[in-house]
């Protein structure tokens, strides 16, 4: 007698079944693809306000010897092998043992959980650098992906204001700092970072995460706020 099996309809497919946990890195080889990404990348971390790992490229080490963070993407426009990413939103929650540039990171990744199958996993490819181009440094910078999630990710921009909700997660608010001009926030301009060219600098107001054993606080640490336009690698 035949035995019952559930049709193929019944049948998620890999790109859905790692809704929980990524792949290993050691075991993770970058496959460049075609993939687009514009808007804006802000962040809270645990170093005294302001970071020196924009201006040293990850060569100076943390303020407080290592560096835990939590980063916000809104996604305004982009795509993943011709599926539409925009108006999606991710959160990542970062650890790194010391100097940024010398790798080490432990990374878990909170995606959209409006994103399709294809969006979900496009955005997982990119993020852990197995996509190249812009990330593909991450293949390098990232020894652990301790999880990956959809989530319900909520952000905010409110003027010089920026918020991230995850749950009970990640609950975060950060603010530009302001310059002479009151009108213009503190910015790093024309440097070599890997988000982009142009900081704004920008302190945490309200900033916790509670998440795989971690419990932080970086209330009153600096914060970054940065326009991203990011892409997979030339064809």
């Amino acid at each position: 007698m035949a035995k019952n099996r559930k049709p193929d309809a019944d049948r998620l497919r890999i790109s859905q079944r790692i809704d929980q946990r990524m792949p290993n890195p050691g075991r993770r080889q970058m496959s460049p693809t075609e993939w687009a990404i514009k808007g804006e990348l802000f962040m809270n971390c645990s170093c005294d306000v302001f970071c020196p790992c924009v201006v040293s490229l990850g060569k100076h080490p943390p303020t407080e010897g290592d560096c835990k963070a939590w980063m916000a993407i809104i996604i305004d426009e982009g795509h993943f092998e011709g599926e539409d990413l925009s108006g999606l939103r991710i959160g990542l929650m970062v650890e790194i043992p010391g100097r940024m540039a010398e790798g080490n990171w432990k990374v878990a990744a909170y995606v959209d959980e409006r994103a399709s199958g294809k969006a979900y996993n496009g955005i997982l490819q990119i993020f852990s650098g197995a996509a190249g181009g812009t990330t593909g440094l991450f293949t390098m910078l990232v020894s652990e992906i301790i999880g990956a999630e959809r989530a319900p990710v909520q952000i905010e921009r409110d003027g010089n204001r920026r918020r991230i909700t995850i749950g009970r997660k990640i609950e975060g608010e950060i603010e530009a700092i302001t310059g002479a001009s009151r009108d213009e926030p503190v910015m790093i301009t024309n440097s070599k970072y890997w988000m982009g060219p142009d900081i704004v600098a920008a302190r945490g107001l309200k900033s916790k995460v509670r998440d795989y054993g971690r419990i932080w606080d970086f209330g009153g640490k600096s914060a970054e706020i940065c326009a991203i336009d990011w892409k997979g690698p030339n064809p």
